[in-house]
């Protein structure tokens, strides 16, 4: 089919007044800024009516837009058109107050006029020197939110004595946030153990929960561990799917015994799958006993530790290593921004820092500052800071709280309605707000053992995706095909979550209806 607009005629009056080219032309930023902003404007206003999970096939794109780039200009017209055309209809919208799948991706206004700013400024602050103000108002919006964790000093740039040991820095995901950590407890490992260079990586083992998150995995390949080193501690119903800190004593002493080098132990707040929480208090202990290095992925619960009430989860962080968060999930900033707090800088940089002649200067060589480019994977990054920052600065602690409280409360009614039918189970406690719950299998119905539960459960996820009204996704726990029903999109209110209910009673209806009269 080609472009949705495809005739050069149409361009011809716009490239005949070009006099050179000015891509930044005030004038014209000004002009497409304002088009975008009512687009964004109308999508906001629109998106509760938009289908959550789009009828598209795999390739649709290619053929509503052109396959070769354009070789003359267009007016910006032109992509918006396309833009609403051809690319939102294609769009999972996260956005939507109807999204329940994974975890919410959460944004604001504030975070949105933050990031268009920092995009208009393209500032690369791999140095002091090179963005002095964007690096300073990262490591104060970091030290804001370890504030509000009330994480411990020795994780905070700045302490009331002047410059702590420990310090922060914003990556793009947990997974990179994994990648530098593990590289950092690999050298201090190899260094620990008298290894000449790497040659005793082959020695390194590191532990985590089966419930812990893949990425943590592909993170020690990457890291250079070798697979057959990475344990995977089986976890039960018995802790709730929780890290048992019995078990990972046994292996890690296991290995201990066995001439291997315990160096690093993935702690969990807030798994993927269920929301399980590892003690991290107990496992912190028990790692001190081979000197590993502890980190904390609290990617999407971390930010409701914000609240008083949810920072007991938390307990022992001051004696862990690292530990990340990631705003995008649950406080209300845009991707991507993930925090990672690291307990010793001169660790993390001294496994990533680089030097090279072009980028020498003062304020590096003065050791005054912490080029945040040495706490990284890459040299060139954005000013993520200023989206965090104008979120705290804009709505405070407080809102941020009430938001939080709101989207718990909303889980928390959902799982009472789905307790109240007994049709359906939770199927392991509410933490936060995620419910994951399931058509129970019942030996007085159609829906008899675990093969038909499955096959109802997978039926009902299917149907409910189809709808465009509602967008759940679904895991595995303790062998059970499971659906979650994760609650925080930042345009959600209780009567969405009531909607969806209903709409989960009615198809579930159909469902057991459709079996009995097979």
């Amino acid at each position: 089919m080609g472009s949705l607009d495809t005739n050069p005629a149409a361009y011809a009056a716009f490239a005949a007044d070009v006099e050179g080219f000015q891509p930044l032309n005030a004038d014209d930023v000004r002009s497409y800024l304002h088009k975008a902003v009512d687009f964004v404007y109308d999508y906001y206003k629109s998106v509760e009516s938009l289908p959550v999970l789009p009828g598209v096939e795999p390739g649709y794109l290619l053929r509503l837009l052109q396959s070769a780039p354009p070789s003359s200009s267009a007016p910006f017209d032109i992509a918006m058109k396309e833009l609403r055309e051809a690319v939102v209809p294609g769009m999972t919208h996260w956005a939507s107050p109807n999204f329940f799948a994974f975890f919410p991706a959460t944004n604001s206004a504030a975070a949105i006029a933050g990031e268009l700013i920092a995009s208009a400024m393209n500032t690369v602050g791999f140095t002091w020197q090179a963005a002095p103000a964007a690096t300073e108002l990262e490591v104060l919006a970091l030290d804001w939110l370890a504030q509000l964790l009330r994480l411990p000093a020795s994780f905070m740039n700045r302490t009331a004595g002047g410059r702590g040991t420990g310090g922060g820095v914003i990556l793009g995901t947990t997974s990179e946030a994994m990648l530098v950590t593990l590289v950092a407890a690999r050298d201090a490992a190899l260094r620990r153990s008298g290894s000449n260079g790497v040659a005793g990586i082959t020695r390194l083992t590191v532990y985590a929960a089966d419930q812990t998150h893949s990425t943590f995995f592909k993170a020690c390949r990457l890291a250079g561990f070798d697979p057959a080193n990475i344990r995977s501690i089986p976890t039960g119903a018995e802790t709730y799917y929780g890290l048992d800190p019995a078990r990972l004593l046994e292996a890690m002493q296991a290995d201990a015994d066995a001439g291997l080098v315990p160096t690093y132990v993935c702690a969990t707040v807030g798994t993927t799958s269920s929301n399980a929480v590892d003690p991290v208090g107990a496992v912190a202990d028990v790692a001190a006993r081979f000197n590993a290095w502890v980190h904390v992925d609290a990617a999407y619960a971390g930010s409701a530790c914000i609240c008083p009430e949810f920072r007991h989860h938390l307990d022992g962080v001051e004696r862990v290593d690292s530990i990340s968060m990631s705003p995008h999930k649950w406080l209300m900033t845009c991707l991507d921004c993930t925090c990672l707090y690291v307990r010793d800088t001169h660790r993390l940089t001294g496994s990533l820092e680089t030097n090279p002649e072009y980028l020498k200067n003062h304020a590096s060589d003065s050791g005054e500052v912490t080029d945040l480019k040495d706490m990284q994977v890459g040299v060139g990054r954005r000013f993520r800071g200023l989206k965090l920052w104008m979120v705290m600065r804009t709505y405070g602690a407080g809102k941020l709280q009430e938001h939080i409280r709101s989207d718990v409360a909303m889980a928390k009614t959902f799982e009472d309605l789905v307790r109240g039918d007994d049709r359906f189970e939770v199927v392991v406690p509410r933490n936060f707000a995620l419910v994951c719950f399931r058509i129970r299998p019942r030996k007085s119905s159609i829906i008899a053992g675990e093969a038909e539960a499955e096959r109802a459960n997978r039926e009902l996820m299917e149907r409910l995706n189809k709808t465009g009204k509602a967008y759940v996704a679904h895991t595995v726990v303790g062998g059970r095909f499971v659906l979650r029903f994760a609650v925080g999109s930042s345009l959600q209110e209780e009567r969405h979550v009531r909607s969806a209910w209903e709409l989960i009673k009615k198809t579930t209806t159909e469902i057991v209806a459709g079996e009995d009269h097979k």
